[in-house]
């Protein structure tokens, strides 16, 4: 530990962090409506009369933003969104990643719109990026070649056929250079899922189903389990979306408890399982990543949303899970700010709980700042095999 920190007490001693998931950041330039979007993970305007800056991210992003871009902390939503003008996106970006001491990104990259690339992302903030393949996006754009191409005028039986052989092809060929998986189960149909993998033949009349409709979005069961399948045998680690999200989400239907069969199963496999977000259920993916050798939790999202209360949610997390099971994150997407707001948050509640546990004598000092650097860096390093950056 050092001392000096912005509470006259002691600092946590941190190695530069691996954000273990997060998206890209928006190119252009925003209006005021389209930047506090991006504060909640509502989908729908603020009540009338309200603003999404009145939440514990709005005043995170104004506590922590405005000193990078040459402001005093939690100045006003509009001198802080001129300024931004001012600078503009491209160097609004390199002002806020540069200071989130976040040294690896692993971008999930299976988001639309006009976002930067995991090498792009970090490159703005002197890091190091590297992709995290999203399985449902992969599947959509390898059965939109099928129904595009020749297969689908072959025949549906036909077609199926083809399009399970090029979606195992794309996962293989995908874990050549991604650093893992991630999967939105949880969003298309919820984690209730049967654990075992589907027969080829279950998986073809899944296929053959789902490609007849020409839906784009992935929400059959079947397929879905034979995707975290695939994911799976390429002993590259599986992210899966737990708790809270966007209202797209039955929240219910993402408790992490429900993967304890899927656990059992890949009990073995060489697959690591990375449980996201988890609040509301932190406690339950904690309880997890206890019992399963393969199974890790992942404390980021949840603490950029709870802002002060952050501490206590983190406190949640260690109450049960091993040190070495749990991982940081932002899941920023969108804004550079929520990178900002998302290692601040957890550089702050990490050192409130840690140091404050050394003060109680509960922990030494030293140990304090091995589980740290562990939690902040270490894990992600050694799930993801990230030695070499």
């Amino acid at each position: 530990m050092t001392t000096g920190g912005a509470g006259g007490g002691p600092d946590l001693d941190l190695p530069p962090l691996v954000d273990q998931h997060c998206h890209g950041v928006l190119r252009g330039d925003l209006t005021a409506a389209e930047f506090e979007s991006y504060l909640t993970e509502s989908d729908r305007p603020a009540a009338a009369g309200t603003t999404f800056f009145d939440t514990q991210t709005g005043f995170a992003v104004r506590r922590w933003c405005p000193p990078l871009l040459g402001l005093a902390p939690h100045c006003p939503p509009g001198d802080y969104l001129a300024r931004r003008r001012e600078l503009g996106a491209a160097e609004t970006r390199r002002l806020l990643l540069g200071g989130t001491g976040i040294g690896t990104y692993l971008v999930d990259t299976g988001l639309p719109g006009d976002l930067t690339g995991a090498h792009e992302t970090a490159a703005a903030g002197g890091a190091t990026g590297h992709e995290i393949v999203r399985l449902e996006t992969l599947a959509e754009r390898v059965a939109a070649g099928v129904r595009a191409g020749e297969g689908a005028a072959a025949g549906a039986d036909a077609a199926a056929e083809v399009f399970t052989a090029g979606l195992a092809d794309a996962v293989r060929d995908a874990a050549h250079t991604a650093v893992g998986f991630k999967s939105v189960a949880a969003y298309r149909h919820g984690l209730a899922l049967a654990p075992e993998p589907p027969t080829h033949a279950q998986a073809a009349a899944a296929a053959r189903a789902w490609l007849a409709t020409g839906a784009g979005r992935l929400t059959d069961p079947v397929l879905l389990r034979h995707l975290l399948w695939l994911a799976a045998g390429t002993g590259r680690p599986l992210q899966l979306h737990t708790g809270f999200g966007d209202p797209d989400l039955r929240l219910h239907r993402a408790d992490p408890a429900l993967l304890t069969d899927f656990a059992h199963a890949t009990t073995g496999t060489g697959t690591d399982l990375v449980l996201l977000h988890c609040y509301p259920y932190h406690r339950q993916a904690a309880y997890l990543a206890a019992v399963f050798p393969h199974v890790y939790a992942d404390v980021g999202l949840a603490l950029g949303h709870t802002g002060p209360r952050a501490a206590a949610v983190l406190a949640g997390f260690l109450e049960l899970a091993p040190f070495g099971k749990l991982l940081f994150s932002t899941d920023a997407y969108g804004l550079p700010e929520l990178y900002t707001v998302g290692s601040a948050a957890f550089r702050t509640a990490l050192a409130e709980v840690l140091t404050g546990w050394v003060r109680s004598g509960a922990w030494s000092a030293a140990d304090a700042d091995r589980v740290a650097a562990l939690v902040a860096a270490g894990n992600a390093r050694r799930v993801y095999g990230l030695s070499g950056d």
